[in-house]
């Protein structure tokens, strides 16, 4: 409790620290830059003869946001920096009558609009293209080259969400795809895919604050859908003001309150009679496992004081009560060790409980309180904060898995952010953003043995999860490697300048981000992992090999010690978009961006890493220097928007664009690890092992010695992107959009390990020498010189059908490949390399995990009879692909003889349709009452996804092919005595368990159907 006070202490120190920082602007600059809008149009006559002597008025109803412009000598305008939302645009000229209309702008987006001004004797309305009431009815953007979209408040309202995140309707915007969470310490917390990759290479932001996890990447804090107002998707060609990615972005701006008090109150309620049973996590006979979760939502938003201040409350909280039912197989082979414990086989464990199953409670509260402003008709703050706190017990506990294996993960997130817009001129304004955030975490495991026992029926992947059978969780298997302790500290200061000149809107800003806290800690205690080859049932006829395949198995491990970074992200941008002439808009910008204290742990560099000094003193050049920060980190945009007629119904787009991210850095805690503590000397332990100037080397490869070191050729991963595509709309109603995108990836990071006396030498010994593995210890290496390839056809269709549907359909036809040995992931993970004096050697390249060959999305509202509203989310993807590798997970196996290559099978096919239907019932002009129920999975398909067996150890084939590694042959029978020939591959491919790999609500791993009643109240 006291370490939780002075941490809050700090934040708040720092926080008034920053307070300064806004005073200092205050006669500066609401929002940032790319969490608003802009409406950019022209002013004519009847003959279209363009009007200058105009005034063009904007303002929010039931608000003071207001804004005036004229147009140029050419008739045409532009206002920047718009909220979200529904603007009032009223029009006069001398001479004229006034023209008006309601405009909606999307965050992230450039709306477009003609006014044609008639005499005064004639009304006249602006003319406005289809309303962006949703995805499924967005404008033609005129101007822009970024590929994406808008999901609005109505999107989050009215489609099934069956984890109620704002990424399970992300995928509505072409080039996107569901992942499952990454991440164990924050399970719940989903990404969005986008080129390929696993979504923690994207850049997120809340309200124009940095939102992003820069330890393990993606999403850091969570909000409730009720809480936002709209989010963009943008999945390639941001403009100059977006960095920190090498693929997409989401912009997320949060609701905020009017002159109308208004409010929702809404309940959802799922239990395990509403839920079907999963084939591969409980199987028959045994009952379903118990399940009930509830969601409580409430918000509400007013004036405090009207014209003037207003607020917005939103909270949400989860009641989950889940659970692991142990299947009749999963029982079976945990009876069997009991009975080993019972027989006194496992030291110092003479009983193992078996349960029927394992509770998995999960408590979430999230709230958010945001505040507006409006010091004056120039300027306007806001202030909103927001908290996320959720409890998982038993977190990790799988189908292969005791609940021994469990532990209780406690994740707490804060953020604060101050705004400000200032309106200097018409033409010119400033956007400040100040932003604190934070996360803590904590993990505790259920078991203290010291130990873990691992049957091969237990290991559905290589992972955290689904590993130990019994026992200690290990936190580390051949992948993963997790911090049971996570804490980051965020402060940021952004800055935006918005000039209109003429033809060309300049944007120009300084972003900087300080991290004073950003490490953790793993487990400390020593442990010992005892791999079995057999399973608990093989042993109970087998006693006395069960001690020798014990005592053959053990590694004992500390993963104990802490890291920490202190970083700080600098980047300015200079951005403008010049309108060369009605229908062709030039986009240009430039982006430098560099970073301090990346390379540093615990403030000492790799120079002070005992792998290093270790190196040095054997005289092997495996690094000749310590790592340096990357100031090079220059990024030139450029693209075209072209509407070859003057209608706007038809645009073409292009674009080119360099994309730098330091991405993550759990990939090399080891390395920030090593140097958590001042190093001892190493001079010669060749020569003398045993001196005291050598107490500091790391022991050799026989010893278990192994080193964690960050290449001295550090450089920092970046993107190239070149697209291009065009859209046509056919009417007011229908629009239809093509785009190609290639996205090509460099100096992404990879490990390669290096085994003492077997690739990594002494030169003071023989190679030959069998003491070179005495001495020379085995190394981890990470360095930066990934290459990888993404390209993708996107299709998407939008509309409206009358005013009873409206619809849009995406189909995404890509290829992603990259290098790596048994993990293909673009820029986001650690690639391996399995041969590291052969790095880019045969079968290395191939699909990343997220490849995706072909992709269909539908989504719709049907406004049906008797006030019925049915909406419904349609996915169909091909299957994506997968690794197996060999017993050690050291390499890939070989079927046949034959080598197999990365991700070279391929899992299921994934299919699932979710519906809604709901009844709103009006109650008076304000209050509405809408019961709903849900359907998730509606026609029940099993949906495995690419959650396969990864590990040849747990197929069933002989023995002694897998310890070889080269698979001919599968066993027919449960002992192996009869076998058949592999003729292909696809008969290797075994469904694991439905999290078997990963750590939260599947998205890609389909979950069976499922019901939801709830009901909605709004005023």
């Amino acid at each position: 409790m006291r370490t939780d006070l002075r941490r809050i202490q700090n934040l708040a120190a720092q926080l008034r620290i920053l307070a300064g920082i806004a005073f200092v602007f205050l006669a500066t600059a609401m929002h940032a830059q790319n969490s608003t809008g802009s409406l950019r149009g022209m002013v004519q006559d009847s003959r279209g003869a363009r009007i200058a002597a105009a005034s063009v008025q904007m303002n929010i109803p039931d608000s003071s946001l207001s804004r005036i412009v004229q147009p140029d000598a050419h008739g045409e305008f532009r206002i920047e920096s718009l909220a979200p939302g529904v603007w009032q645009v009223q029009v006069k000229a001398p001479g004229f009558a006034d023209a008006s209309a309601d405009v909606t702008i999307g965050v992230s987006t450039v709306r477009d609009i003609t006014v044609t001004m008639q005499p005064q004797s004639v009304r006249q309305s602006v003319s406005v293209s289809a309303q962006s009431s949703s995805i499924s009815a967005q404008p033609i953007d005129l101007s822009s080259n970024v590929h994406g979209g808008v999901v609005t408040a109505q999107d989050l309202e009215s489609l099934p969400l069956p984890a109620r995140s704002f990424a399970n309707i992300a995928y509505l915007a072409p080039g996107t795809e569901p992942v499952e969470p990454s991440d164990p310490t924050k399970a719940r917390i989903t990404a969005v895919s986008t080129g390929g990759s696993s979504g923690l290479n994207n850049e997120l932001s809340v309200d124009g604050a940095d939102n992003s996890d820069d330890y393990i990447g993606g999403f850091l804090q969570s909000y409730s859908p009720d809480a936002i107002q709209e989010f963009a998707i943008r999945t390639s060609q941001e403009d100059a003001d977006t960095g920190g990615t090498t693929a997409g972005s989401i912009v997320i701006t949060t609701r905020s309150g009017t002159n109308e008090w208004h409010g929702t109150g809404a309940f959802y309620e799922r239990a395990a009679a509403l839920n079907a049973r999963y084939p591969i996590e409980n199987p028959a006979p045994d009952p379903k496992q118990p399940f009930s979760r509830q969601n409580y939502v409430a918000t509400l938003g007013g004036p405090l004081v009207k014209d003037k201040l207003w607020s917005f409350t939103a909270f949400e909280g989860v009641h989950e009560d889940a659970s692991i039912a142990y299947s009749p197989a999963s029982t079976t082979q945990f009876n069997a060790l009991a009975q080993l414990a019972a027989e006194g086989l496992i030291p110092g464990v003479g009983s193992i409980p078996v349960p029927t199953d394992v509770p998995i409670p999960f408590r979430d509260f999230f709230d958010s309180q945001r505040f507006d402003w409006a010091q004056s008709a120039r300027s306007h703050w806001f202030l909103r904060a927001a908290t996320d706190s959720y409890t998982t017990h038993n977190n990790l506990v799988q189908q292969g898995t005791l609940p021994s294996t469990g532990l209780l993960t406690h994740n707490n997130y804060f953020s604060l952010v101050i705004g400000n817009q200032f309106v200097f001129s018409p033409t010119l304004l400033g956007s400040l953003v100040l932003n604190a955030s934070g996360l803590h975490l904590t993990q505790s495991r259920n078991s203290d043995l010291g130990f873990a026992l691992a049957f091969p029926f237990s290991s559905t992947a290589l992972t955290v999860s689904g590993f130990e059978t019994f026992g200690d969780n290990q936190f580390a298997t051949p992948i993963t490697f997790f911090p049971s302790l996570r804490n980051q500290e965020k402060y940021q200061l952004r800055y935006d300048l918005t000039k209109t000149h003429g033809a060309h809107t300049f944007r120009q800003g300084i972003n900087f981000i300080h991290e004073p806290v950003l490490g953790g800690a793993f487990p400390s205690n020593t442990e010992t992992l005892y791999q079995f080859p057999q399973d608990p049932t093989y042993y109970l006829s087998n006693p006395t090999q069960f001690t020798a395949d014990m005592t053959a198995g053990a590694t004992t491990s500390n993963l104990g010690g802490s890291f920490s970074q202190n970083v700080q992200r600098l980047a300015l941008y200079a951005q403008d978009s010049w309108r060369v002439s009605r229908t062709f808009t030039v986009n240009y910008g430039l982006r430098y961006s560099t970073t301090y204290g990346l390379l540093t742990g615990s403030g000492r560099s790799q120079l002070e890493n005992p792998g290093y000094l270790t190196l040095a003193a054997l005289f092997i050049p495996l690094m000749h220097g310590a790592p340096q920060n990357d100031h090079k980190q220059i990024a030139p945009r450029l693209g075209f928007a072209w509407s070859p007629d003057r209608s706007g119904k038809t645009v073409f787009r292009g674009g080119f664009g360099v994309y730098f991210n330091d991405l993550a850095q759990n990939g090399w805690a080891t390395a920030l690890q090593a140097v958590n503590a001042a190093p001892g000397t190493c001079t010669d332990p060749v020569q003398n092992p045993g001196g005291a100037e050598n107490a500091g080397c790391i022991a050799g490869s026989a010893a278990g010695g192994t080193a964690n070191l960050i290449d001295s050729g550090y450089r920092t991963p970046y993107a190239i992107h070149i697209s291009g595509g065009l859209q046509h709309a056919f009417n007011a109603d229908w629009s239809l959009s093509a785009d190609y995108v290639h996205e090509q990836g460099n100096h992404s990071y990879r490990a390669y390990s290096y085994t003492g006396g077997v690739n990594l030498f002494t030169p003071e010994l023989a190679p030959g020498d069998p003491n070179q593995a005495t001495y020379v210890p085995d190394v981890n290496l990470f360095r930066s010189d990934n290459r990888s390839s993404y390209n993708g056809l996107l299709l998407h269709l939008q509309g409206n059908v009358g005013r009873r549907a409206n619809f849009v359909a995406n189909y995404t036809f890509s290829k992603a490949q990259t290098w790596g040995c048994v993990l293909g992931e673009l820029f986001d993970y650690v690639n391996g390399v399995c041969n590291p004096l052969d790095a880019f050697g045969p079968g290395d390249y191939g699909p990343s995990g997220e490849d995706v060959r072909q992709r269909f999305v539908l989504a719709g509202t049907w406004r049906a009879p008797a006030g019925l509203e049915i909406s419904g989310l349609s996915q169909a993807e091909s299957a994506r692909p997968f690794t197996i590798t060999t017993a050690d997970n050291s390499g890939r196996i070989a079927v046949n003889g034959v080598p197999t290559s990365l991700d070279e099978f391929r899992g299921t096919p994934y299919i699932q349709t979710d519906l809604r239907i709901s009844r709103p019932i009006k109650l008076g002009d304000r209050w509405t009452i809408m019961p709903f129920a849900e359907f998730f999975n509606l026609f029940n398909r099993n949906n495995p996804g690419a959650n396969y067996v990864t590990n040849v150890a747990s197929l069933p084939v002989p023995s002694a092919q897998a310890q070889a590694g080269n698979i001919t042959d599968l066993c027919t029978n449960a002992d192996c005595s009869e076998t058949a020939p592999v003729t292909s591959l696809s008969q290797l491919a075994k469904p694991a368990g439905e999290l078997g790999d990963f750590f939260g609500p599947g998205t890609t791993v389909g979950t069976p159907f499922a019901a939801q009643l709830g009901v909605r109240v709004r005023f």
